[in-house]
């Protein structure tokens, strides 16, 4: 019921004030049913494959959104998933999804901070992030969990946006931040470092600046029905809202410059 009520007034605050949301960027991500990450789905299989994901690993994805990758891991490789989301909205969907998908029984979804997982030490095989520590204030303790809850000689893999060219002009990150909710990206020696502080050895790096055809394989995460109902729900909040049209005309204003600066990367390390 809870979540129903809060639903509810989001809506209300989607056709009439975005900016009242408390995280516009992912709360219209849950409202429309998405989930988004640099590189799309072809950075996630190059995850899977760091991460020595197979049939018999037992894998945690921190800030899972709508289960869009943990169900092409139960589904493609066969595994056990968990995962887990701050949004009640996101989990909501995920778990419709599994269901849609038909593999309920071997993913669970539920609502937890990346700061403070309610599971016990050394439970998973693999903890994966996708865009999820880069909007986090205390990356540090994230990572610190994500390690606590992996098993000796378990993998961390985390996709995140990342600066590739520094030191970034400041008027750019202050709009990073202001377009992508509070977005903190690091360098590439910022990842390593806040891994290797956390325990974690053997670290792989790979950095890639933006790429428009990479991130076109985004739409393959999804099927046809997914992609329907989310352009269904962005058109109606296009033709109701005008403070839908206002949010979104402002996120176009992208600094010109952004993709010399910022890219993303892959960073993984073994406990």
């Amino acid at each position: 019921m809870r979540g129903s009520k809060m639903h509810h007034k989001n809506d209300k605050l989607f056709l009439e004030d975005i900016s009242e949301l408390e995280s516009p960027y992912f709360d219209l991500q849950a409202y429309v049913g998405t989930t988004k990450h640099m590189g799309g789905l072809k950075t996630t299989k190059e995850l899977i494959e760091l991460c020595h994901i197979d049939k018999d690993k037992y894998i945690l994805d921190v800030g899972c959104g709508v289960g869009a990758t943990p169900c092409y891991l139960a589904k493609r490789h066969v595994c056990r998933v968990v995962g887990v989301d701050i949004s009640e909205r996101m989990i909501e969907g995920a778990k419709e999804r599994a269901i849609r998908e038909g593999i309920e029984d071997r993913v669970e979804f539920r609502v937890t901070a990346a700061q403070a997982l309610p599971f016990e030490d050394a439970l998973f095989d693999v903890v994966i992030a996708e865009s999820v520590t880069t909007f986090i204030e205390d990356k540090g303790r994230a990572i610190s969990e994500y390690v606590r809850v992996i098993k000796p000689g378990g993998y961390v893999g985390l996709n995140e946006e990342t600066w590739i060219k520094i030191p970034p002009p400041t008027e750019l990150v202050e709009s990073v931040a202001r377009i992508w909710g509070s977005a903190k990206p690091e360098t590439s020696d910022g990842w390593v470092g806040l891994l290797e502080g956390s325990g974690l050895r053997e670290i792989v790096v790979r950095t890639y600046e933006f790429n428009a055809l990479k991130e076109s394989s985004q739409l393959l995460r999804y099927s046809l029905e997914d992609l329907l109902r989310m352009f269904w729900r962005t058109l109606s909040l296009y033709i109701r809202s005008s403070a839908f049209r206002r949010y979104m005309k402002g996120r176009q204003r992208l600094p010109k410059q952004i993709w010399e600066y910022l890219g993303y990367g892959i960073y993984v390390g073994r406990k």
